[in-house]
């Protein structure tokens, strides 16, 4: 990118290091940055970066420098990247900085002073630097906002030479940069750089392109003024002109050819000099082949050759010539210096080689494809998944080397679609889907799919990574978590009967009041139906009461079958109020016992929550039982167990179980809900922990606080699901 015409200068270009400012090494933390973890390299997000380098370099060098900032944001995770950029016109006095993604991206366009800053310092040293607050030492970073909280930048070459920096930023403390982002940030520094050169070099043959059609439109002009015209386009030096005559002699050369060719108007003049003694031996047949043209039609379209210069090198040209009258003698010759051209192939060439090395390196296969489904690329990693080598791959059908049989037909379907509507639903996105080795075995994969358009016809890269390893793992992982559950579920059970077992006078007692109800209403119904004559109405009424009884004395009995039954978690839509309802009976005789008062405020209007009954009616009861126990020891004459439901947000069901007994120890606090730990003699540890592992499988959470003035109060939430689940 050409620097702005009218600087942007965030600060001004004169500022000197000011007093008081803050020393270079108290704001470096290079060291640090190696020492500190390093996440592992994602060779995928970085292969996707350099495809989007690559497709950048169709376009300009501004579209390659902002790319770059938005390659280095991504794969850096940082909250801002740019380049900062000697300018050219003041003999680089500054830095500016021609693309920024991120926060910072208002300031685009600004930029430092080059002998007081951090860019300067990173060329002073020309390495990687880390800055924390770097404003400390250069304040006329203050009011650039947001502030930076630390700094990566690291030198940026074009030709070898140092001429600016790439950065990134973080302006909070969220992450701190590794020696993997330095790594990541100089790979695609380099490879853009390359991108970069190759532009410039091209934008540069450009201008040389440009100038040639010009001439050749010069050749083909011979109308009145011919003369007039051919001396200013001599004089203006644009390219190469001399004029000669067919015996090969140089009549006049222009200050261009000269420079060519790198002689002196008097080395061409004095000597007599001919054209064909500039001419290497092994183009001068193609001069011939040029000179028969020349005299068969007066012109003669332009053709590579080469001359020799005065110090015995050679310059490579494009040389077109017309005669000044068709039949004549005398005629002109238009040259153009090829020289940047031909560097500029080089480095294309250069950067063909390490654009393929890098691929090569990649941990994924890369697999090109071209419009009909033939292969074009196939790097390393791909010939060591697949089992084809390069040489074998290349030129197959994508379809009959990679892709198993009962896919071919979907994949030829899916190809012929993209072509009739520019989309297909796999590309650009990465799947899961299965692959073939050579040796006939299939093997899960994971792709990506990027098509490229170029000179109007489409190729394919694909990305494929071998996971069978992580396949086996991930089945592993399920085994495993089934094992876990199914031991949490055993521990679960255990609670629940170790919970029954201290209930059971409570039990009894639930048990025992619906058949005493079933013993006095038989008694009654028998009496009745003794009368003479039998009285059927209290007879009915009698036995109303006693089925009436016994259905109670079922449902208890249900609810016992369900808490001390070991079955897998059933989820279901339940009524809390009604589960805290169904506790309370369990506990009362206990209450009843330690004079305990149990009351309960529940919001009538709470909705259902999706869950396990029995496993939800497991946590109130363990809870419970725990504030029952805390009170029961006091001599107060107060005791108090309260147990509420309320909606504690628009989503969420709050329940609260309350005691005032004994309270939590503060030296206990931290490890209320580690399991194994108990204050109680005989205790096992395990029921807190299971009880929040309960909540916590049902998407909510279960903590404890101290009542006041006195006990401690349980707290536990369950997400209300929505309406359309």
């Amino acid at each position: 990118m050409s620097e702005p015409s009218t600087p942007q200068d965030d600060v001004a270009v004169e500022a000197s290091i000011p007093e008081g400012a803050a020393p270079l090494e108290s704001i470096l933390c290079t060291e640090e940055l190696r020492r500190r973890p390093s996440r592992p390299p994602d060779y995928e997000k970085e292969s996707r970066a350099l495809v989007a380098l690559a497709t950048a370099l169709a376009d300009s060098k501004s579209n390659i420098l902002q790319t770059l900032a938005e390659t280095i944001r991504d794969v850096t995770d940082c909250d801002s990247s740019g380049l900062s950029l000697l300018t050219k016109g003041d003999g680089g006095k500054r830095f500016y900085w021609p693309a920024i993604v991120g926060m910072w991206q208002p300031h685009v366009g600004g930029g430092t002073p080059r002998n007081f800053g951090p860019c300067g310092d990173v060329l002073d040293r020309d390495c990687t630097l880390l800055f924390r607050h770097f404003e400390q030492r250069y304040p006329y970073l203050m009011p650039v906002t947001p502030s930076a909280e630390e700094c990566l930048l690291v030198p940026f070459y074009v030709r070898g030479k140092a001429v600016g920096t790439i950065w990134a930023i973080m302006h909070t403390d969220r992450r701190k940069f590794d020696a993997e982002d330095e790594r990541s940030m100089n790979a695609l520094g380099q490879f853009a750089s390359l991108a970069y050169q190759t532009l410039d070099s091209i934008d540069d043959l450009k201008i040389q392109i440009a100038a040639r059609e010009t001439a050749e439109a010069a050749l083909r002009e011979r109308a009145t003024g011919l003369e007039a015209k051919f001396r200013r386009l001599v004089d203006a030096n644009v390219m190469g002109v001399f004029t000669w005559n067919l015996d090969g002699k140089i009549v006049e050369v222009n200050e261009t050819f000269l420079d060519m060719v790198r002689l002196s108007r008097e080395d061409v003049t004095s000597a007599g000099m001919r054209w064909t003694d500039l001419t290497p031996a092994e183009w001068r047949a193609r001069d011939e082949l040029a000179v028969a043209d020349l005299k068969a039609t007066g012109t003669v379209q332009p053709y590579h050759k080469e001359y020799f210069r005065k110090d015995g090198t050679r310059v490579p040209v494009l040389v077109g010539a017309a005669l000044f009258e068709k039949g004549g003698n005398e005629g002109v010759a238009f040259t153009l210096d090829l020289s940047e051209q031909k560097n500029a192939e080089e480095a294309f060439r250069r950067f063909e080689q390490q654009a393929r090395s890098i691929v090569d390196s990649a941990l994924d296969a890369v697999v090109a494809m071209d419009a009909d489904g033939i292969i074009t690329g196939w790097n390393k990693q791909a010939e060591q998944i697949f089992g084809w080598t390069r040489s074998e791959a290349v030129g197959r059908r994508m379809s009959e080397t990679i892709i198993p049989l009962k896919f071919r037909a979907l994949h030829e379907r899916g190809l012929q679609h993209f072509f009739r509507t520019g989309e297909g639903p796999v590309l650009n996105k990465r799947i899961e889907i299965t692959a073939l080795r050579r040796d006939g075995a299939e093997f899960p994969v994971e792709l990506t799919i990027t098509p490229l358009e170029s000179g109007g016809s489409w190729t394919f890269s694909s990305f494929v990574r071998d996971i069978s390893e992580r396949k086996r793992a991930e089945q592993k992982l399920r085994e495993s978590e089934l094992n876990l559950h199914n031991t949490q579920a055993e521990l679960a059970h255990m609670a629940r009967v170790m919970t029954m077992g201290e209930l059971t006078a409570s039990i009894a007692h639930e048990v025992n009041q619906p058949l005493a109800a079933i013993i006095a209403s038989g008694d009654s119904c028998t009496a009745w139906l003794l009368n003479e004559p039998p009285n059927l109405d209290k007879a009915r009424a009698a036995a109303s009461r006693m089925i009436q009884a016994a259905t109670q004395a079922s449902e208890i009995v249900q609810r016992l079958r369900a808490l001390f039954k070991k079955t897998t978690s059933m989820t279901a839509a339940v009524d809390l109020n009604a589960v805290i309802d169904d506790t309370i009976s369990l506990v009362r005789h206990e209450t009843h016992k330690n004079n305990i008062l149990l009351r309960t405020e529940l919001d009538p209007g709470i909705p259902l929550v999706k869950g396990d009954r029995v496993q939800l009616q497991q946590v109130i009861l363990n809870l419970a039982m725990n504030g029952i126990e805390s009170v029961a020891g006091l001599d107060a004459e107060h005791k108090l167990l309260m147990i509420r439901s309320t909606l504690s947000s628009p989503g969420e069901l709050l329940v609260s179980v309350e005691d005032n007994g004994l309270g939590i120890d503060a030296e206990h606090e931290d490890r209320l809900f580690a399991p194994f730990f108990t204050t109680k003699p005989q205790g096992i540890g395990m029921g807190l922990p299971i009880c929040r592992s309960i909540v916590e499988a049902h998407g909510g959470r279960l903590w404890a606080a101290k009542n006041q003035p006195r006990g401690a109060v349980f707290h536990f939430i369950l997400p209300i699901p929505a309406r359309n689940e």
